[in-house]
């Protein structure tokens, strides 16, 4: 079987034209076809000869893939069934959100996901691969509005770090000045909190970090999130407190908002209490309720509450819109269960 070129880096492409005898100056030429250019053969790759076109394609093809489904919500929300490229029946999702300012891709970094957190769809489908850095990046390129796109995040199906290598590919790849060149700025990568690998993001990466928080108290936390008995969350924030995000890059605390389990004045206290020393910002969502599930949103009345308190700690706090509820679009419910 052949191996793909999309998703491979400048420095990857560079030992491929040395492998393959071709001049050095060409890993830039395929760069420029791949992510500038965005070919969907090597053929089009018409400033490399002939003969050495040849030679890359007896080994490589581009590795680009289109969605073999897609359904649109009533508020104009988009998802996209992609089929992964290393394993047939194994598919992943991805969301394009549009609104008047801007427009996003939600982005899946694993098919399943091994977390198994409770209220997640993604999480009860359990783990199916790890995405590699070109089936990331073919979400991007492979979707109608591609031009149109002004934000990405990884939000989709999965977990980012723990699939680390090819996230940071991925971002290479989309941040550097030969691939897509776009600021770190435009992108948010949201995890759970797996301590290694966000310090190593932190370390290499400039794009925004968001870290699903959902619960400040440990055990109660636990219930909701396994992933708390090995990184609790006293931990995470430990660990946040050991960088600087006064300046570009922005930290951001997701919490999903459940009916008397996460919502009371006990919680937010608390949450003040946990984050007043770092310079962030806490997005609340509705928790969307999802088959077979005994966890309910909370009141919106409670919701607000909520808000001010925080806001009031001089923690800025805002409420996520809910898109693309009607299609299983929304945070927590993507599931492919084409899968089987």
């Amino acid at each position: 079987m052949k191996d793909f070129l999309l998703g491979k880096t400048l420095n990857e492409l560079g030992e491929i034209i040395s492998r393959l005898s071709l001049p050095h100056f060409a890993a830039k030429q395929i760069a420029d076809w791949l992510y500038k250019k965005q070919v969907k053969t090597i053929d089009e790759m018409t400033n490399i000869s002939l003969e050495n076109r040849k030679k890359i394609a007896e080994e490589f093809d581009i590795g680009i893939s289109l969605p073999v489904k897609n359904q649109t919500s009533n508020d104009g929300t988009k998802k996209y069934l992609f089929e992964s490229r290393q394993k047939q029946k194994v598919f992943v999702e991805s969301v394009y959100i549009p609104e008047s300012d801007r427009s996003t891709l939600c982005v899946s970094s694993q098919a399943g996901c091994r977390m198994a957190c409770k209220f997640c769809m993604t999480g009860r489908q359990g783990f199916q691969l790890n995405l590699s850095a070109g089936e990331i990046l073919n979400q991007i390129c492979n979707i109608p509005e591609s031009a149109n796109l002004t934000n990405i995040v990884y939000m989709g199906m999965g977990e980012p770090f723990d699939n680390i290598e090819n996230v940071l590919k991925s971002l290479e790849i989309i941040t550097s000045d030969y691939g897509f060149a776009w600021s770190p700025k435009r992108i948010t990568v949201s995890t759970i909190g797996i301590i290694p690998a966000m310090a190593e993001f932190i370390n290499k990466s400039k794009c925004h970090l968001a870290i699903s928080l959902h619960n400040p108290f440990d055990n109660e936390r636990q219930q909701l999130m396994p992933i708390q008995k090995k990184y609790p969350v006293k931990e995470i924030i430990k660990t946040l407190n050991n960088y600087d995000f006064s300046h570009q890059r922005r930290l951001s605390f997701e919490y999903i908002m459940f009916d008397g389990i996460n919502d009371t004045p006990h919680h937010s206290k608390e949450l003040a209490r946990l984050l007043h020393r770092l310079n962030c910002r806490i997005n609340l969502i509705r928790f969307h309720q999802i088959p077979d599930s005994d966890l309910q949103p909370s009141k919106d009345e409670t919701i607000e509450k909520f808000q001010k308190y925080l806001n009031e700690k001089n923690i800025f706090t805002t409420l996520r819109s809910s898109r693309g509820t009607d299609i299983f679009a929304a945070c927590g419910m993507l599931s492919t269960k084409e899968k089987n």
